[in-house]
């Protein structure tokens, strides 16, 4: 499970550099999306990949290491998502407006070339 885990880290975040180094500001959004997600993703891997075990520790056991998972990335990933879906809504407003008031979309603020 954990290499299945460091590709798809891997993916999410190599896909989401090259588009952050493209011309247009929506593809840079989805890079700067894609690799928040990876962000989030590693995050979330660091608590312990734990399969069927309890988030918190149960009344009655004595807590192990192994009798639970780390509930704190978990709580940082929730967080971490709401702040970026957040900032990409801004993200979108300011780059709608910008459409509006040049006209184009590029980075660099260039004219399109038919």
């Amino acid at each position: 499970m954990e290499v299945v885990i460091s590709i798809a880290i891997g993916i999410l975040a190599g896909s989401g550099v090259w588009l952050l180094l493209r011309p247009r500001t929506f593809q840079v959004l989805i890079g700067l999306s894609l690799l928040s997600y990876a962000i989030n993703l590693f995050i979330f891997s660091v608590g312990s990949l734990a399969i069927d075990k309890e988030p918190i520790v149960l009344p009655g056991l004595a807590p192990t290491l192994d009798s639970y998972t780390d509930p704190l990335p978990q709580s940082l990933v929730l967080t971490a998502i709401v702040i970026g879906f957040a900032t990409t809504a801004l993200f979108l407003v300011v780059l709608l407006a910008l459409r509006g008031l040049s006209g184009g979309d590029h980075v660099d603020g260039r004219e399109e070339q038919p």
